[in-house]
């Protein structure tokens, strides 16, 4: 469903240090959840998210994945949108609770 190739540029890549702690209670890494972000692999998001996502891979506007760690807590991938150079700035790998 979903080949290796990056959809889109990350930008910068940040991690909250509630997303860091989860990782790292999970013995998980912020590359398994923010690699498949980059491929298009929305995760856990609705019907009308898996659309506005595939909408912001050609407008510019704002991504978002939401995965569920190996512990069962959910982590948030978002990335920015575009600026008016075309360019994102930052992927943010964060808990629903710090947005």
């Amino acid at each position: 469903m979903h080949n290796g190739e990056p959809k889109f540029n990350l930008g910068r890549l940040l991690a909250t240090p509630g997303a860091l702690r989860t990782l790292e209670e999970s013995g998980q890494t912020p590359h398994d959840f923010i690699s498949r972000h980059a491929r298009g692999d929305w995760g856990d998001v609705c019907d009308d998210d898996k659309q506005a996502n595939e909408v912001a891979l050609v407008d510019g506007s704002r991504l978002l994945s939401s995965y569920k760690t190996s512990t069962n807590v959910k982590l948030w991938v978002i990335t920015e949108a575009t600026d008016d150079n075309g360019q994102r700035a930052a992927t943010t790998i964060l808990r629903p609770d710090e947005y």
